[in-house]
């Protein structure tokens, strides 16, 4: 960690305009740093003319925002439904994702200003000052980092958000931020994510009011289903079309709006988790995430289809490797490149289409077919029951016998199973 001194240099903040970053954005200040802040759209619900604008009142140099959604969208949320990713097979990274997104645009200002350092306002408890860091590294290694929440006098002085909002109130910062604020949110065009505050209590249900993205699938979802088919091309979600007016969409931004907005309304997407942060710390989260959900669903299902039994197996171990690469924050990295180029090779065939039926609360995939110019390992005939197919039935004995050897023996050896009932 970097030791915070009054030397006059340039700081590239990167700046939400909430509560804590408005707070950091003040202490820089007041310790002799130049800050510009940076702004990063990655489909949040903010206003960023008034975010701007409460940053110069604070004293920023400048405020810089970047539009990078359709960044996000094509070159990190694309990526992870075509490699099938999910952390602890519930989550689906959607915070995770947006950190090396973000952290390209904070590199790209540092280095156009010559800045030399970059501060953020990640907590010292969990996994996005990791994320944060080791991607600055990788993209700009000579980058030095200020870590407010781990600076030992920044701590001192503020425990944490009530001090915070009397430091703010002293500068009249505005801020919206309560003593009470029952939790904290962070949001981006791939999901919510909502912790701490009432959350942190494991035992304690998350109120029906803390939902942004998603409709209650009991009260307010349609009664009736309704379907959409996704066409794949090597992974790729290509083209999305509503079953029920005929609209299509063909780039992923707005196949992701689309997506976000029907699985929202049937209240697809939402989970409730306990999970392991990568500093050790396990933490419940509650997530949104509808659009995602439905392409994770389909993707899922046109794999099983059109890959090899034992690629598939395969591609599950690589599957969870990247997605702890993800979560912890390596997504710049040997290994992650390595595991991405193998990810991407096994998805060579995974293309077609998929209907997906949304239902109150859940989406299921309910048919599929292949591109017919590469072929298909689905082979009707084969597995037909009205017809042999060029299969030999009697192949099955000696089949069942080699593989009935090891287990006769032992029985054989050790006598019977634990729960085999003796006749």
């Amino acid at each position: 960690m970097v030791h915070i001194s009054a030397m006059v240099d340039k700081v590239i903040l990167a700046y939400s305009g909430g509560l804590d970053t408005s707070c950091i954005l003040k202490w820089l200040l007041e310790k002799g740093y130049e800050v510009i802040c940076v702004m990063a759209d990655v489909g949040q619900n903010e206003d960023f003319t008034v975010a701007r604008q409460k940053a110069i009142n604070i004293g920023a140099t400048e405020v810089i925002i970047k539009d990078v959604k359709e960044d996000f969208v094509q070159n990190y949320i694309w990526p992870s439904i075509q490699m099938g990713l999910i952390y602890e097979e519930r989550y689906l990274l959607g915070t995770s994702l947006a950190r090396p997104c973000i952290t390209v645009a904070l590199i790209e200002v540092a280095k156009k200003y010559d800045a030399k350092y970059l501060a953020h306002g990640a907590t010292g408890k969990g996994n996005d000052q990791v994320r944060f860091e080791l991607c600055a590294y990788a993209l700009h290694p000579k980058i030095k980092i200020i870590a407010p929440w781990r600076d030992e006098e920044f701590c001192e002085r503020f425990q944490g958000r009530l001090d915070l909002i009397e430091y703010a109130k002293h500068h009249n910062i505005p801020v919206s931020a309560k003593p009470t604020a029952p939790w904290s949110t962070d949001a981006n065009i791939m999901h919510i994510s909502y912790e701490s505050g009432i959350l942190e209590d494991p035992f304690q249900l998350a109120p029906e009011s803390l939902y942004e993205m998603t409709v209650n699938p009991l009260t307010n979802a349609p009664k009736i289903s309704t379907r959409i088919v996704i066409h794949f091309d090597h992974g790729l979600p290509k083209i999305v079309k509503n079953l029920v007016n005929d609209e299509e969409f063909h780039t992923p931004l707005t196949i992701l709006i689309f997506l976000n907005e029907i699985g929202g309304s049937y209240g697809i997407g939402r989970i409730d988790i306990v999970e392991n942060r990568f500093v050790g710390l396990k933490s419940r989260g509650v997530y949104e995430t509808p659009g995602g959900t439905i392409l994770f669903t389909a993707h899922q299902d046109l794999e099983v289809f059109c890959l090899d039994r034992e690629v598939l197996r395969t591609k599950h171990l690589l599957r969870d490797r990247m997605a702890d690469y993800v979560y912890n924050g390596f997504w710049f990295s040997p290994e992650a490149d390595y595991v991405r180029g193998c990810l991407e090779l096994s998805q060579q065939k995974v293309s077609g289409q998929v209907i997906v039926e949304l239902a109150p609360g859940y989406c299921r995939a309910v048919a599929r077919a292949e591109t017919k110019s590469l072929g298909s390992l689905y082979n009707k005939e084969l597995v037909s029951m009205d017809v042999h197919g060029g299969y030999v039935p009697k192949d099955a004995s000696g089949f069942i016998a080699i593989n009935s050897v090891r287990i006769r023996e032992h029985v054989r050896a050790y006598g019977s199973y634990k729960y085999q009932k003796e006749f």
